[in-house]
């Protein structure tokens, strides 16, 4: 058996590429060729949350989708930073590397405060924006604080690493309509993380929601140096953790976007609307034609 024989190669097609960063390596999928998409997932998910995009999308576009380290089919060293800074700074890393440059910055969850973090440091080389549910702020002062406090404890640490609790139950339970998880579409999340040790990095991230609020308060105002590019949100209103509330902060950041509403999606849009949002993307990038293309890079050897 090989490492990755419990992916599904009909639902996740895709060829794997690896991309040595310190710690361990980067797994990522590079499908296509044309204007660069570069698509970044939050946590207990990994690049296969962005398999019905990447499916579709790279028919005319080159379109790749890293796991963070710790995530999907990227290494899971014990001992290693999985902050969300640590994360941003290896996807500057594998960004960089890569020779990316002029391509739209596709965010989800955790995503969003470790790929805005590349398009405030590099604004000149993001084109435009996709965002699902995130946010960029700090969370203190909000239900999610103690949340994150007690999930960032010993607590936490026993349900996250011992019972694999993330995928379990907490992804499913960010469903809007629970019928829309297919037991093997949510067997992929839950495999990813076959032992305690490596259940490291979702934990990590469940108290970094608090821990790292002060890097967050250094993100939210750098937001200018991106608030004017082309921008689409796609945001699920049935959030149990970043509804309508988060919607309108990012509507006022964000003015001129376009902003699209599904009433009866959670926390998954990917998930449980896949098709609309494929098309609402394929019809924002569209928009982006006649503008410079990306520069594709190469790849690592």
């Amino acid at each position: 058996m090989t490492r990755n024989d419990w992916v599904d190669r009909e639902l996740y097609p895709f060829a794997s590429r690896y991309l040595d960063v310190g710690p361990g390596r980067l797994h990522y999928v590079d499908e296509g060729s044309g204007p660069a998409l570069v698509q970044v997932h939050g946590t207990p998910t990994w690049s296969f949350l962005y398999r019905h995009l990447i499916r579709d999308l790279s028919r005319d576009h080159r379109v790749l989708a890293v796991d963070h380290l710790g995530f999907g089919l990227s290494d899971k060293p014990e001992r290693c930073g999985y902050r969300p800074e640590d994360h941003a700074r290896r996807l500057e890393e594998w960004i960089e590397r890569l020779g990316l440059r002029d391509f739209a910055l596709v965010v989800h969850d955790f995503g969003g405060p470790i790929g805005l973090a590349y398009a405030a440091r590099h604004p000149e080389r993001v084109r435009a924006l996709v965002l699902f549910n995130t946010w960029l702020w700090s969370l203190r002062g909000t239900p999610t604080e103690r949340v994150s406090r007690l999930m960032g404890g010993p607590v936490g640490r026993f349900l996250y690493q011992r019972l694999n609790v993330s995928p379990r139950v907490l992804l499913r339970a960010a469903f809007g309509d629970k019928r829309k998880l297919a037991k093997d579409v949510h067997r992929h999340y839950i495999d990813a993380f076959p032992t305690p040790s490596a259940r490291r990095a979702p934990w990590v991230l469940a108290g970094a929601l608090i821990a790292s609020s002060e890097w967050y308060e250094d993100l939210w105002p750098q937001r200018d140096r991106f608030a004017g590019k082309p921008a689409l949100v796609l945001w699920g209103m049935k959030d149990p953790a970043f509804g309508r509330d988060a919607l309108e902060r990012w509507r006022a950041a964000l003015g001129d976007a376009r902003f699209v509403e599904f009433p009866e999606a959670g926390h998954f849009v990917q998930e449980e609307a896949p098709e609309e949002a494929v098309r609402e993307i394929r019809t924002f990038l569209r928009g982006l034609v006649g503008s410079a293309g990306a520069v594709s890079g190469s790849l690592p050897q």
